[in-house]
């Protein structure tokens, strides 16, 4: 955190050290990735991701969106534009923030000077991005709704309130659960509380369940000590096969 001198900020242990949340999806067909950080080109680079083939959205808020403008080198690799799959409202944003990308005047540039995008509209119901199928998971977060998404046996549920009654079903029978828990004690009104969280992993019993999204209140091995044998916390670069 800028400004910020406590022991998790100043710790030497690099699992103390986090970049805003993204997830990729490794697939036969191609990467799919979930949200575009501001930290997207060092998230990618860390990782040797060379192209990513798809975009899916969880919500347009600024720390899981403003790394956008780091994808106009992928077109060229793809030969056309970078698929975009957001709900309506993820989309007029997007169309606003980055609204160099949609002019006229710059549709002539050559692919990678201005991100080449093609929305691909979605809602509550499942679809398919490079022959896999995403279930849409709706979530609360705060004031606004957001999505979850599930591929397989992985629900992906960062920035979380609330779970929607609707929303639990989706949830059964998961091998990986991964879900917000921004800090221990002091609820907040747009994110689970580490209690919170855990909650939710008992009521869902995941065989493995992570954490993100987690504030500088959280140090890595405090709370590694803590936590249910079926339960950790994510970590820059964590990766499994599933």
């Amino acid at each position: 955190m800028l400004g910020c001198d406590c022991p998790v900020c100043t710790s030497p242990n690099p699992r103390n050290r986090r970049y805003r949340s993204s997830a990729l999806v490794r697939t036969p067909r191609g990467n799919i990735l979930f949200d575009t950080t501001p930290e997207l080109r060092l998230q990618l680079l860390r990782e040797n991701v060379k192209l990513v083939h798809a975009v899916v959205y969880t919500h347009y808020h600024v720390d899981h969106l403003f790394g956008l403008d780091d994808a106009r080198l992928f077109p060229p690799m793809l030969g056309g534009a970078l698929p975009l799959y957001c709900a309506a409202d993820t989309e007029a944003i997007i169309r606003q923030a980055f609204a160099y990308a949609f002019l006229p005047e710059y549709e002539a540039l050559p692919a990678g000077m201005v991100p080449k995008l093609e929305f691909r509209r979605i809602g509550d119901d499942p679809f398919e991005v490079l022959g896999e199928r995403l279930t849409p998971i709706p979530l609360v977060h705060g004031r606004f709704d957001v999505l979850g998404f599930r591929v397989g046996g992985v629900a992906y549920c960062t920035d979380v309130s609330g779970i929607p009654d609707r929303s639990w079903p989706l949830l059964e029978d998961l091998d990986v659960f991964v879900i917000d828990a921004l800090r221990p004690g002091k609820p907040h009104r747009s994110h689970f509380s580490l209690e919170q969280a855990l909650e939710a992993i008992e009521r869902v019993r995941p065989r493995q369940a992570y954490l993100t999204h987690m504030a500088h209140t959280m140090d890595y091995d405090a709370l590694v000590a803590t936590l249910p044998a079926n339960v950790a916390p994510a970590h820059d670069g964590l990766s499994f096969p599933f």
